[in-house]
């Protein structure tokens, strides 16, 4: 009678044994790609940091890495230089689907995949190669075992929850209503009748309505996100059912991956609800369907990113009170912080994309040091990447890449959009904290 209980768990040990150690193979190989883009990242950064103090050319690098790019070379070695970035950022997107065993791993995957054989076919982006033989490779032991990647099943079951009550529809009834309200204030303050002019509306309204509500969208974001979120572990804690999850076959990542997609699932809703709200744009004119794109992926990585916050702080802390302070306390960080740091090191940048000059009259390799800076740090606030990205596309007409002219010699220098660089940043601290939150969890549980 008391062998049997213990022959279960052995048992089942001996079942997932296999599989469990093929992924963590796959995981460890591509944590292993993700090491090589980063010092691919470093030493392409170094090449061009040597290369500009030298005052010599990139043409040689450029053809070398990216070739079918063409010039000028400062734009094939920016481009080289962020897709190697976007591939380390897959690369880790990948590894932590399949840690939590999410069927998406193979979407990912073979988005990586085609974007890279794209890249290679068009621009002869050679380090593509290193990323295609980096996700097969990695992948080879999952695909081993028929079923290894499934989907989540504590996103379908929070999913459930949430959309059965009456909360969520009342939360979806006020965001909708505060951001109507908000709309038509916008438009009755900035309309030509309003201040007594006669002359017809112009596209003018149309960027101001618009610009208002994706600025209250991405403020609300940034403290809804974090409240579906911060309760995502100290929650089951307090209800005392954390400790049936651990008996389970669960992976500590599918939980916290379940709980985050559940929230971004809800809060996708919440943005497609309010896409009509951001098209009356198109009815004054003055917005195109590039600024609704941009937009749209901006609130999105800004969810992903304020969500992971909050599933961090789930994990370091045991009460749901505690977690959500310190992500409200992040989010007003970044809010605050962010234009902050930008008014006081950000001018040089902002006299580039807007066309006034850096302001620079002296050391031409200084003048692009505070450039750059400045370019960082508007990348790390929502609404400074989103401001500067709808400033350069109204001055320049660049969503992409794009040249800031020097004051003190007259040469460029190359840059990305703000909202490119924010992508890239927030996502990878997103994944960056979904990482440290299953390490945390494994770490108190041993």
């Amino acid at each position: 009678m008391s062998a049997a209980p213990q022959s279960l768990p052995s048992t089942q040990e001996a079942a997932l044994t296999p599989r469990e150690r093929q992924l963590a193979v796959s995981a460890t190989w591509l944590m292993i790609g993700v090491a090589i883009h980063g010092v691919m990242a470093i030493l392409l950064t170094l090449i061009g940091v040597v290369t500009a103090l030298n005052g010599a050319s990139l043409d040689s690098i450029a053809s070398a890495l990216i070739g079918g790019f063409g010039p000028p070379a400062d734009y094939a070695w920016v481009a080289a230089l962020g897709l190697v970035l976007l591939a380390a950022i897959a690369l880790l997107l990948i590894r932590t689907g399949v840690q939590a065993h999410e069927w998406w791993t193979w979407i990912t995957a073979v988005g990586t995949i085609a974007g890279m054989v794209a890249a290679i076919a068009s621009w002869r982006y050679l380090p593509g190669i290193v990323t295609i033989v980096t996700v097969v490779w990695g992948l080879l032991p999952v695909a081993l075992f028929r079923g290894a990647l499934r989907s989540n099943p504590v996103a379908s079951k929070e999913l459930r929850e949430r959309m059965r009550g009456g909360r969520a529809f009342a939360v979806l009834t006020v965001y909708l209503l505060l951001m109507s309200a908000f709309a038509v204030l916008l438009f009755l303050a900035n309309a030509p009748f309003s201040r007594g002019l006669a002359t017809s509306v112009t596209g003018d309204l149309g960027r101001t309505v618009f610009a208002g509500v994706v600025g209250l969208e991405l403020l609300l974001i940034m403290f809804i996100a974090p409240a579906f979120t911060a309760g995502a572990v100290t929650g089951e804690r307090e209800r005392q059912t954390y400790d049936l999850l651990k008996i389970t076959l669960l992976p500590r990542a599918t939980f916290l991956i379940g709980k985050l997609e559940s929230a971004l699932g809800f809060i996708v809703l919440l943005l497609l609800a309010a896409l009509p709200l951001q098209s009356i744009a198109f009815l004054f004119g003055g917005v195109s369907e590039v600024e609704l794109f941009v937009s749209f992926v901006v609130l999105i990585v800004t969810a992903i990113a304020f969500g992971a916050v909050g599933i961090y702080f789930s994990t370091l802390t045991d009460r749901t009170v505690t977690a959500s302070v310190r992500s409200y306390a992040t989010a007003l960080i970044v809010l605050v912080g962010g234009p902050v740091l930008a008014a006081f090191f950000g001018g040089p940048f902002t006299g580039a994309y807007t066309g006034s000059g850096t302001g620079f009259n002296g050391s031409p390799v200084l003048e692009a040091f505070w450039v750059y800076i400045g370019a960082i740090i508007s990348s790390l606030n929502p609404f400074t990447a989103s401001s500067a990205s709808q400033t350069l596309l109204l001055n320049q007409g660049r969503t992409g890449l794009w040249s800031a002219t020097l004051s003190s010699t007259g040469g460029t220098i190359p840059l990305v959009s703000p909202w490119i660089s924010y992508s890239v940043i927030a996502l990878a601290v997103a994944v960056v904290l979904i990482a440290l939150s299953v390490h945390r969890i494994r770490q108190v549980e041993d």
